[in-house]
């Protein structure tokens, strides 16, 4: 479900619709885009009953987490959607999740200026992250071993619950319900700490770095391109930073491009240095061409966020039929889709896609916690995709995304 911010324009000041995968803000009034770009997760707090304001207050930390887990074990590759937020601090009283709330309501970024204190992080990520695991219901099979476990097109943010302390008591800001007495929290256990710096959102121009003109994406793209110059950028923690890319031509046309990372790699655990060694190990029903060992390895992931059933196979097809592409040069057309899932996801995608492409489970899976990759190289690759009523199509690999399923990967 989509988690809606209540954000304004740095240029004009004017409100604007954002949603919290969003990293660059488009004003519709003053025309500024902007990036937006913080030390860490994004963090917010939940605006407070009867529109009252949320300074000064001392606000209880949760993390976020939203995305897809999966799970490898024998024979089976298990994945569930999780949605879910935790306490981060073990404070006495404190709801142990925010439930809905934060999908009822626009949250509001936390800010220094508004003077609040924060509740420390006293649970770490990882362990918040197995709770949602445990949350999905997400365990290997009684007597199955597990061989590798993945958090792909994951979403991690802090969420803060206002606290007001009145009458000698604890109360939910958002709610006004009575937490616990002041008398029941032991000491220390509200001691709050400033703002942290690193906390602090930057918002930096869209601007090519390489030729000065205005970048090209989406609010939720994690790379942005440049018609000028045919250059693109991923967005990451510090900014923005050139990657290669190339497009398979299209030999009619081609109504839409759809992103995919290409990693190359050699998998030394595996015996996995070119294609046709993938297709040995692999027990693929079908033998190798000769000019296949001359081919480097490379596993296609697919660079958006897709329901895991459609990830896998469009992840699997396009590895499998790789040796039908030729990737040109690429350039900004106008029916490219954007790449919301970043290369860095990509390389933890590696073994589910190895492991979802294999003929032989067996031969495959119990060697993935030795699965190391060597050599790497990662670019991003966009493949046509023909109409086909209710699917698209890619000819070359096969690869078939029925249209609805693309439609609602935006809100995955």
């Amino acid at each position: 479900m989509t988690i809606r911010i209540e954000q304004s324009c740095p240029q004009c000041g004017a409100g604007v619709d954002f949603v919290e995968t969003d990293h660059i803000l488009a004003c519709s009034y003053c025309g500024i885009r902007s990036l937006l770009q913080c030390g860490g997760p994004f963090r917010y707090v939940l605006p407070m009953a009867g529109k009252a304001s949320s300074a000064g207050l001392l606000l209880a930390p949760y993390l976020r987490f939203k995305g897809t887990i999966y799970l490898v074990s024998s024979e089976t590759i298990e994945h569930r959607v999780v949605d879910t937020s935790q306490a981060a601090n073990p404070s006495p009283g404190l709801p142990p999740s925010l439930g809905l709330r934060p999908q009822a309501m626009p949250l509001i970024r936390v800010v220094p200026e508004a003077g609040n204190l924060f509740l420390p992080q006293t649970l770490k990520a990882g362990a918040i992250v197995e709770k949602a695991a445990a949350v999905g219901n997400l365990a290997p099979p009684s007597g199955e071993t597990l061989y590798h476990r993945a958090y792909i097109g994951e979403h991690l943010s802090y969420i803060y619950l206002p606290l007001v302390i009145r009458n000698q008591g604890i109360y939910d800001g958002v709610n006004g319900n009575r937490l616990i007495g002041l008398a029941d929290t032991g000491d220390g256990s509200l001691d709050g700490r400033p703002f942290a710096d690193g906390w602090r959102i930057r918002f930096e121009a869209t601007l090519c770095p390489q030729c000065g003109a205005g970048l090209e994406g989406t609010g939720d793209c994690r790379v942005m391109t440049c018609a000028t110059c045919a250059s693109a950028w991923e967005i990451g923690p510090t900014g923005l930073s050139r990657i290669e890319w190339q497009m398979q031509p299209a030999k009619d046309g081609a109504p839409l491009f759809l992103p995919f990372w290409q990693v190359s790699a050699q998998i030394p655990a595996l015996r996995i240095a070119s294609f046709a060694d993938f297709v040995v190990r692999s027990n693929q029903p079908f033998l190798p061409r000769p000019q296949w060992g001359d081919k480097a390895m490379s596993v296609w992931v697919p660079a958006i966020r897709l329901r895991p059933k459609v990830f896998l196979q469009a992840g699997r097809q396009a590895t499998l039929g790789q040796w039908r592409l030729v990737p040109v040069q690429a350039k900004v057309r106008p029916n490219q889709f954007p790449v919301t899932l970043p290369s860095s996801e990509a390389r933890q995608a590696v073994k589910l896609i190895l492991a979802a492409a294999t003929a032989s489970p067996r031969r495959i899976f119990p060697l993935l916690p030795q699965v190391r990759l060597t050599e790497v190289a990662i670019r991003l690759v966009y493949l046509p995709f023909i109409d086909h009523g209710h699917d698209w199509v890619q000819p070359e690999t096969g690869v078939a995304i029925d249209k609805n399923i693309l439609g609602f990967s935006r809100s995955l």
